[in-house]
């Protein structure tokens, strides 16, 4: 479960170590995803998805939630999270519990004494894909591709997971890409 993090060199844009845990927040299912990174190369080495009981209040899942993410940041120990921000569509019931459900991660990880970043849904898209309208099958697809994956990873909420901690190492090895070029240029 090894993979590159396309167009990057080995001399520019490298990132020497970063642990990631991406979240795709939501009320029933909430995705998770751990990515380690070394230089260029990137591993998976946790996914997967925590879910709620429909059946139960709000606020007694949202504990859940909280609990399970509290839990699975203790033993992970990842240096930052990085959250799928919440895009408000037609279903606001929906958009409710995802923005209540991506609040309880952003508490969990500040508890945790964790940085968190959070990216649009179209952001992860474009840099995942190249594509910031793609679907759920090319994201699953390309995750699987980048991560050096046998299959995509199932369920969706998974590989959006595993999408959004490819974004943030993306985009920090272009920070630090750009900062490494500044430098060579002094």
């Amino acid at each position: 479960m090894t993979g590159q993090i396309p167009g990057l060199s080995p001399a520019v844009g490298k990132i020497e170590h970063m642990f990631v845990l991406g979240i795709d927040p939501g009320l029933t299912a909430t995705g998770f995803g751990a990515l380690r990174s070394a230089g260029t190369e990137v591993e998976a080495v946790a996914a997967g998805v925590i879910r709620t009981d429909r059946a139960l209040p709000t606020s007694r899942r949202l504990l859940e939630l909280y609990n399970d993410l509290t839990g699975l940041l203790a033993e992970l120990r990842p240096e930052v999270m990085a959250v799928e921000q919440v895009f408000v569509n037609r279903n606001l019931a929906t958009a409710t519990g995802v923005v209540q459900a991506a609040g309880t991660a952003l508490l969990a990880a500040a508890a945790a004494g964790v940085d968190a970043a959070e990216y649009s849904p179209s952001a992860i898209k474009a840099v995942v894909t190249g594509d910031g309208a793609a679907n759920k099958t090319q994201m699953q697809r390309m995750v699987a591709r980048r991560l050096g994956l046998a299959a995509p990873p199932r369920p969706a909420d998974t590989a959006d997971a595993l999408a959004v901690a490819l974004c943030h190492l993306q985009h920090t090895a272009g920070r630090w890409g750009r900062l490494a070029m500044a430098e060579a240029a002094r």
